[in-house]
Order: structure tokens, then C-alpha cells, then sequence
């Protein structure tokens, strides 16, 4: 009964949302978002113990503030993805802003191929369809949601975006040979890469503190020779600034494996310092850092599947909060 009833809000969303005047989904969102606010379920705390790490400074009023804002970025990134499938390539080109574009062209133009790595900020899918339309077609992956035809509504979204995605389980594909193999032919994969808290993850210092990381965008660089592109997103009114940054370049000393651990720090490096200036852009509403997940929890919860945007204003569930998984 909870996986149709998931199925149906987003279908719904889908369906209804994109034929309501701009205006109209905005306000409705962010009602949305301040009664989830209001309500102080787990994901909204879970959220502003996020932000209380990337500002210490701040007074418990600031701090409500702050995590009410994230709130309303969170749900505009769902409302957005669920109008994007009627948006003009004018649309999409107006409302993403780009620096550091040449940093990407060089390596497609080149035919090297690249792994642009990002955070879980700003709108990704807006980024990616925005990507796709320039001319820079991509491969990315996505865990498998349940219900299955959740998951196939997602899948059909972002293909229809101009995205590859593969299924990083179940599909019947070797997902890595596969991301490799495209490297290689001098194309684009695009990884969330913010959060893997399993024992495969790679430890970082993220805000002073270790959490995990994925290992994938860093290892894929070093096996295929392709550039490994930070980027990080967030709104500045009504349009979506994406920053491309240089590339993180493979270290001449160490094993695979410490080479892996010090380009994915420089990846949370970089990261560290946008969320830093854009807080509320982050949408991290899961324990994210090792001290706040207990170890016998931390393989499950990073492999649990999530339905946050339908689970942000309903009641809260007995047990713990599921994880983002969006292609990372």
C-alpha cells in the first residue's frame, strides 16, 4: 500500500503539476516546505544537524532560518523536475547560468572524455538536462526505487532529458565496464557523489569531520584516463548557477587506492567550499557524517531507497530515514 501510494504522488506530480501556472506550483511548494518545516519530523532536524556542522556560528534562530530556506530549495528542486519535461530549450538555457564551460569543452572536444562529480545541490537534473541540451550527451546511473514502476517513471524522466541512466543493480549490465567503455569513446558520465556511507565508500574530512564518499568518479578517472570535473549548484533567484571547476588531476605518487582517497578529498574540497556559501542549497536531509550513524546501521542505510520529496510533509515513519541514491 506505501509503494503505490509513493507511485501515485509522483505520477500525480507528473501528471498535474506541469499544467499549473508557474506562479501557482511555486506557492504550493513552498507551502509544502514551510508545513514540513513546521513540523520538525526527522528529516528536518536531520537536516538543520547537517547545516549546524557547516555553520557553527550560527544561533538556534539562525539556524531555523537557515534550515526553513533549505526547506524551500529542496522542494523547488522537485517542483522544477517535475515541470522540466514541458520546458523550452529557451527555458532551460535562461535558467541555468555556467562558469567554467570550457573546463568540460576541452576534454569532450578533445575526445578525452570526462566525470563530471557532483553534490547533492541545487536542481541535478535541471543541470543535467541543460548539459544534454549543449550538446554534451551523458551516461549516469540510478539505484533501483521501489516500487519497480517508480523507478521506470524516473528512468523514462531522465532518458527523456537526454540522459544514458543505467540501473546499478538488477539491470543485466556490468555498470562500471560500462561507464568506462563510454569514457573511453571521449563521452561525459555524470555521478552524484556527496554520500556513500558503506564500507566501499572512501573516507574524507568533510567540515572537520570524516564521512564516506564514493570511490567511483575518482577510480573511473584513473582507469580510463578521462578528466574528473567537480561541479557545484545553487539557486540565485529565479535561475540556477552551475560552476564547473578545474579538473582534479590523477596523483603521480601512491597506489590505486591512495591515489582514489586523495582526488575524492579534493572533490569534497571543493564541494566543502560551495556549500559553505550556499547552505540552503545543499539537500542533505540524512545523517551524513560517520558520528551520527551508528556502524551496524551505516551499510543498510546507505542502501535503503528513497521517496524523500513524497515523505517530506506525510508522517514519519517507524524506523531510520532512508537515503539519496541518485546516481551515486
Amino acid at each position: 500500500m506505501t509503494d503505490r501510494l509513493v507511485y501515485w504522488a509522483y505520477a500525480l506530480g507528473w501528471a498535474v503539476l506541469k499544467h499549473l501556472p508557474e506562479r501557482v506550483a511555486r506557492g504550493l511548494f513552498d507551502r509544502l516546505a514551510d508545513y514540513a518545516w513546521r513540523r520538525r519530523g526527522k528529516r528536518v532536524l536531520q537536516l538543520e544537524a547537517n547545516l549546524r556542522r557547516v555553520r557553527p556560528g550560527l544561533d538556534e534562530a539562525g539556524l531555523r532560518a537557515l534550515s526553513r530556506a533549505g526547506m524551500r530549495s529542496y522542494l523547488r528542486y522537485w517542483m522544477e523536475s517535475f515541470r522540466l519535461p514541458v520546458w523550452s530549450r529557451e527555458r532551460v538555457a535562461r535558467d541555468v547560468q555556467s562558469e567554467g564551460l570550457e573546463n568540460l569543452r576541452e576534454h569532450i572536444e578533445a575526445g578525452r572524455g570526462a566525470v563530471i562529480a557532483l553534490p547533492h545541490m541545487g536542481n541535478w537534473d535541471l543541470a543535467g538536462t541543460w548539459v544534454a541540451q549543449l550538446g554534451f550527451p551523458f551516461t549516469t546511473v540510478a539505484e533501483r526505487l521501489k516500487p519497480e514502476r517508480l523507478f521506470d517513471r524516473f528512468v523514462e524522466f531522465r532518458e527523456g532529458q537526454g540522459m544514458e541512466v543505467l540501473a546499478l543493480t538488477g539491470g543485466g549490465v556490468n555498470v562500471i565496464g560500462t561507464l568506462a567503455r563510454r569514457l573511453r569513446e571521449g563521452r561525459l558520465v555524470c555521478l552524484v557523489g556527496d554520500r556513500d556511507l558503506s564500507e566501499a565508500g572512501v573516507e574524507v574530512s568533510f567540515f572537520g569531520e570524516a564521512t564516506r564518499m564514493p570511490a567511483g568518479p575518482a577510480a573511473l578517472c584513473q582507469r580510463t584516463g578521462a578528466a574528473l570535473l567537480p561541479v557545484t549548484l545553487w539557486y540565485d533567484g529565479p535561475v540556477m548557477r552551475a560552476r564547473i571547476h578545474p579538473e582534479v588531476p590523477v596523483p603521480q605518487e601512491g597506489d590505486r587506492k591512495e591515489r582514489t582517497q586523495v582526488m575524492t578529498q579534493a572533490l569534497a574540497r571543493v564541494w566543502e567550499q560551495a556549500i559553505r556559501e550556499h547552505p540552503e542549497d545543499w539537500h542533505m536531509l540524512q545523517r551524513f557524517w560517520l558520528a551520527d550513524l551508528p556502524v551496524r546501521e551505516t551499510v543498510e542505510e546507505a542502501a535503503a531507497p528513497h521517496s524523500e520529496a513524497a515523505r517530506a510533509a506525510a508522517p514519519e515513519p517507524a524506523g531510520e530515514p532512508a537515503a539519496e541514491a541518485s546516481g551515486s
